[in-house]
């Protein structure tokens, strides 16, 4: 799945970006403000490396990276290292899956059981929209769960049906790992291909994200970086998980920020889904009762009015790296932290740079 990667091309773009960068900031004071903050909250958190992108009215105006990719053999973070995305990743997953709905291949409205006849007699109370919108009643990788064994997809799904449904379909809201990993298992099912291939030639190849693909420890991946993770205040390596299970539907991604950026700028146009697609993904799904979810939660993203500012965003979590999308598409600002650190809280650095830029209005 490795797609083709062209060295002076990588290194035209950054210099194109970087460029962008230095013609649309928009002044000296909020630049400097924003690189101690970024930098202050990085030694309080102890995050050894973090890439920081800013985009304001489609222009790209801060993509840089601050700190070490690899502590141990002290390379810096650089506007195309490669993080992990954790469940940021679900985005991509929640818009393949809506891609096969403008196809007329899935309904949102479908129950599980059409696509998987074999399941238990609760799924064919789950729609497709409920496992989009983490209101399907479907639970989270138990405490025992054990990340070092390889999980086939069928061996997945099997797990995934004998786990009891947490509430009936369309009742609450609960965050659900497992519905996503279904909902990979799906795409499968219904294309006939793996997820992440669907992903690649439908979504990453199309806009040029060179550097996304699904996770592989095994492959040689330029400008990877190394996750890690607090113990008793002491830097370690992320810890070993199997590589089948580095593979499912819930956020097991590479990324740098710079693909990043076309993804963001993809989803101002109707290059990958129409607009009602894409504003249907952007609503808070309402229960069975009418009433929003707990979780203000659309597919694949969280929705929240933040000071009286739109804000379309997710976060993710995943062996040594916590990422972080805030758009405020309203405004035209999106700020991205990807972090190689467990503990990090790039949400909280996503947040308080935007309200930066937002001031500067």
């Amino acid at each position: 799945m490795n797609p083709p990667r062209n060295s002076k091309r990588a290194a035209l773009v950054v210099c194109l970006f970087l460029a962008l960068g230095s013609a649309y900031a928009q002044s000296p004071d909020l630049t400097a403000a924003v690189t101690d903050y970024v930098k202050a909250e990085m030694q309080h958190e102890h995050i050894p490396g973090l890439s920081l992108l800013v985009i304001k009215n489609g222009q790209i105006i801060r993509a840089e990276g601050f700190g070490l990719a690899n502590v141990e053999l002290q390379v810096p973070v650089k506007p195309e290292t490669v993080f992990q995305s954790g469940s940021v990743g679900k985005q991509f997953t929640a818009t393949a899956v809506m891609m096969l709905v403008e196809e007329g291949k899935v309904g949102l409205d479908d129950p599980l059981t059409k696509y998987f006849p074999d399941a238990p007699a609760s799924w064919k109370n789950v729609t497709v929209r409920e496992l989009l919108s983490h209101t399907a009643g479907f639970g989270d990788y138990p405490e025992n769960y054990d990340f070092r064994q390889d999980w086939p997809e069928e061996k997945q799904l099997k797990l995934v049906e004998s786990t009891p449904l947490r509430f009936p379909p369309g009742t609450s809201w609960e965050y659900s790992n497992y519905g996503y990993v279904t909902l990979g298992l799906l795409i499968h099912r219904v294309t006939g291909e793996f997820y992440g291939d669907f992903l690649q030639q439908r979504i990453f190849q199309p806009l040029g994200m060179t550097t996304t693909r699904i996770i592989s420890e095994a492959d040689i991946v330029p400008n990877r970086a190394a996750g890690y993770r607090l113990v008793k205040g002491e830097l370690k390596n992320q810890e070993w998980v199997s590589p089948l299970f580095n593979t499912s539907a819930d956020g097991a991604l590479y990324f740098s920020i710079l693909d990043l950026s076309k993804w963001d700028a993809a989803l101002y146009t109707e290059k990958l889904l129409k607009r009602s697609s894409l504003d249907s993904m952007w609503t808070p799904v309402k229960l069975k009762n009418g009433q929003p979810n707990k979780g203000n939660y659309g597919f694949g993203w969280e929705i929240d009015d933040r000071h009286g500012h739109r804000c379309i965003h997710h976060t993710g979590a995943w062996q040594g790296f916590k990422t972080s999308i805030d758009r405020y598409v309203d405004d035209h600002l999106t700020v991205v932290a990807l972090a190689n650190l467990a503990e990090a809280k790039p949400g909280k650095i996503t947040e308080h740079v935007a309200e930066m830029y937002l001031r500067e209005k």
